[in-house]
């Protein structure tokens, strides 16, 4: 009889998945997680000269960003604070604030993961009530994930610039 186990730890600060098969131990780099891949976005999105930290920088073709982290393990008093307060399950991982008003929205999934329920019912919402633009970013490595928001985040800057007026 086969019996195949899987771990995920850390050797030598880097996460390894340990697969044990009739009695052999194989190894493997563990996947990212969710939340590794939005500090990479957002290292990468705060270095975009695009970015506007402050009021004064603000203007046509900037942008400023905002992330959250809904998944985040909480015990029953922190839960029902945050409940409290008005998280709600399904929100986006990146919201992105462009000049006019308009808001982008990332969600961050590694390799082929499925969104949750509430991401399923949240996202449709968002959408009828007029925020088109959301993205779910798939990705399987740090770089995959930071290239792929620069680029949305790009288009988006693009596609929603105003003329000028002169």
């Amino acid at each position: 009889m086969k019996k195949t186990t899987t771990q995920t730890v850390r050797i030598n600060g880097a996460r390894v998945r340990l697969v044990t098969q009739n009695g052999r131990v194989t190894t493997k780099a563990a996947a990212p997680l969710e939340w590794e891949l939005q500090a990479a976005q957002v290292r990468r999105l705060r270095a975009m000269p695009e970015y506007a930290k402050t009021a004064r920088e603000a203007g046509p073709g900037k942008f400023t960003f905002a992330g959250d982290q809904n998944s985040a393990k909480r015990g029953p008093k922190a839960r029902a604070q945050a409940l409290a307060a008005g998280l709600v399950a399904g929100e986006h991982d990146v919201r992105v604030y462009m000049h006019g008003g308009i808001l982008g929205l990332i969600e961050n999934k590694v390799g082929n993961a499925n969104l949750q329920p509430s991401q399923v019912a949240r996202h449709p919402l968002l959408a009828a009530l007029g925020f088109k633009l959301q993205e779910v970013v798939r990705a399987t490595s740090e770089q995959e994930a930071a290239d792929k928001a620069e680029t949305i985040v790009r288009g988006w800057l693009t596609a929603t610039a105003l003329p000028i007026a002169a």
